[in-house]
């Protein structure tokens, strides 16, 4: 199981992940849910000149930090502190230069100044992408401290107006985040009511559940002064003990006294304090950096479900934005024709998981034989074409001058070849349906400015997005074979209506019973012949006759659409395509090339 130490470690290792790949605290163009954000980490906030620098050097045993006046630190210092075993030597290692270990800190001091002037130049102004700075020490405990930018309410001599405000803002976009630690220093010599640290700490934390308040300058307080209602939590009371410490001075820091020393001293100054005596086991930079490291280490881990659900809800948006951005482009141009074919086999097997089934669309071309086409059958408008009125006046045309003398052969011809006329409209309208309906297009999910055929694979194949050139090229190539299939289909089902005009069933008429042989009819019954009845007769067969060719062509229609579109699509959509592709394969690859960038 996995030691608290080694948890902190962890973290320090996402967070340089983490602002390796942009995302660092404090920004917010951040594409994908920020990780550092979910990280638990400890800030450092101060105004300037409230000891800062000296409280961390004091935590890590050593003197490394930038001085001067002014905004000294001007980046978020990410510092990690790493406990080694054994009495190795003390290191320093910076994320910007991998692998090379300082062991002259007076170097981390000028690195970090040099890194910060690399990215503001020689202004006094700020940035918020961090420097990561680890120190490997036996001396130190595990533990991540981020020092921003002191809080200041005056631009001084080169700074923009909003430097004040720009501070706060970039302070606050660290300690608002509820992952985060707030370490508010406030000098010991100042009235607790006007610190900087504790009036932004309040407001971002008001119950005080995550701030630490640190007193620093006890030792420089005005005779007979004491700060014990603060430490003790009467004068602003938190959730956590104040912590006093007790700083380098300025004659110790120029005359370069070792750090150790200096510890040595805090230690002798608490325990020989009449006012802090008492307090001497919870006093001290010493007894802060653990009490720190402790807390940090139980809100990691308490934290990690939170966060191994944000590493796997990042790890998808990332995988998910890859998918968007495919696979990378080779240069070599067998390797282009390579990529532009198998594009072109995915954008055909997608057309054909619509029509199959596998996606939505092939449903729909069933709607149209099962539902569209017997409605549009049902409504042609045989009534008005076999009203009485309309078979009188056919038969009495087609018999000219000489009147039939049987039956009106020449009668009933015309009125199938005009009833059967009819079957061509809905014919077409099928053949359009599956062309042009939405069972193929918006089924399909085509949203784009393609022409509706087009917006099948085109628009369900997230690769094809990334290539506007191919993706044209191949709404051209299948408008243009579907267009073709399309008038195929149509002179196929035409065809099917036309040959049941050409020659009809002979075997129908041969069942109805002949006029001439009905019981009680006398041969020569001219009333009867030529009467209402006769002509509702004729009327009524070829009604029959009309009724079976419909059901015939309703089964035979589909037939031929699927043959010449469905079936022609499915296997042949990009043929001509790949024909023109290797007529023309270099300057085809030329132009790809250029426009695949």
């Amino acid at each position: 199981m996995a030691t608290m130490e080694s948890l902190i470690g962890l973290v320090n290792r996402i967070q340089r992940a983490c602002t390796v790949l942009g995302d660092y605290g404090g920004a917010d163009n951040n594409a994908f849910s920020s990780l550092w954000e979910a990280l638990p980490s400890v800030a450092v906030v101060g105004g300037q000149s409230s000891g800062k620098s000296s409280v961390l050097e004091s935590i890590v045993g050593r003197d490394f930090l930038p001085r001067g006046s002014g905004i000294v630190t001007r980046r978020p210092l990410v510092l990690q502190l790493h406990q080694v075993e054994g009495d190795a030597q003390d290191y320093a290692e910076f994320l910007h230069m991998p692998g090379r270990k300082l062991t002259d800190f007076a170097l981390v001091r000028k690195e970090i100044q040099d890194e910060t002037d690399r990215l503001t130049g020689k202004t006094k102004q700020i940035s918020p992408v961090p420097i990561h700075l680890s120190i490997y020490s036996p001396k130190v405990v595990n533990l991540t401290l981020v020092d921003l930018p002191g809080l200041t309410k005056v631009a001084v001599e080169g700074q923009q107006e909003s430097i004040v405000q720009d501070i706060e803002n970039m302070v606050r976009s660290y300690i608002e985040k509820p992952n985060c630690i707030i370490l508010a220093i406030s000098p010991a010599n100042q009235d607790i009511a006007t610190s900087d640290a504790i009036k932004i700490a309040r407001e971002v934390d008001p119950s005080g559940e995550r701030t630490f308040g640190v007193l620093t300058k006890l030792d420089l307080m005005d005779k007979g002064t004491n700060a014990l209602d603060v430490l003790e939590g009467r004068s602003y009371r938190l959730q956590h003990p104040w912590v006093g410490i007790v700083n380098r001075s300025q004659a110790d820091i120029n005359r370069n006294v070792d750090m150790i020393f200096s510890r040595r001293k805090e230690r002798e100054y608490f325990a020989t304090s009449p006012e802090y005596g008492h307090l001497a086991h919870k006093m001290g930079s010493e007894y802060l950096a653990k009490l720190l490291s402790q807390y940090l280490e139980s809100v990691i881990r308490a934290q990690i479900p939170s966060i191994i659900s944000l590493i796997n809800k990042t790890i998808e948006e990332l995988e998910a934005e890859m998918d968007r951005i495919g696979r990378p482009i080779s240069m070599d141009a067998g390797a282009q024709l390579y990529t532009i074919l198998d594009l072109c086999r995915a954008f055909e097997r997608i057309f054909k998981e619509h029509l199959d089934g596998g996606r939505a669309g092939g449903d729909r071309i069933y709607n149209v034989f099962d539902n569209q086409l017997p409605a549009a059958l049902r409504k042609l408008p045989f009534d008005r074409h076999l009203s009485l009125q309309n078979v009188k006046k056919v038969v009495s045309e087609a018999d000219g001058y000489q009147p039939h003398l049987i039956a009106p052969e020449q009668g009933y011809r015309r009125l199938i070849e005009g009833a059967l006329s009819y079957f061509r409209g809905p014919a077409e309208a099928s053949v359009d349906a599956v062309s042009n309906h939405d069972f193929i297009l918006r089924s399909s999910y085509f949203k784009a400015n393609f022409t509706k055929r087009i917006k099948l694979g085109v628009y369900d194949f997230n690769e094809l997005k990334r290539f506007p050139t191919l993706q044209a090229e191949l709404a051209a190539a299948t408008n243009e074979a579907l267009e073709r299939f399309r008038e195929e289909s149509k002179k196929a089902t035409l065809r099917l209506v036309d040959m049941e005009s050409s020659y009809l069933t002979v075997e129908f008429f041969r069942k109805l019973p002949q006029e001439v042989e009905r019981a009680g009819n006398p041969p020569n019954s001219d009333v009867d012949r030529y009467g209402e009845g006769h002509f509702r007769r004729i009327g009524s067969n070829v009604l029959s006759y009309i009724g079976m060719v419909s059901d015939t062509l309703r089964n035979t229609i589909p037939k031929a659409v699927v043959y010449c579109q469905v079936r022609e699509a499915k296997l042949a959509l990009l043929n001509r395509f790949y024909v023109q592709m290797g007529k023309k394969e270099v300057r085809f690859l030329t132009l790809f090339h250029s426009r695949l960038q």
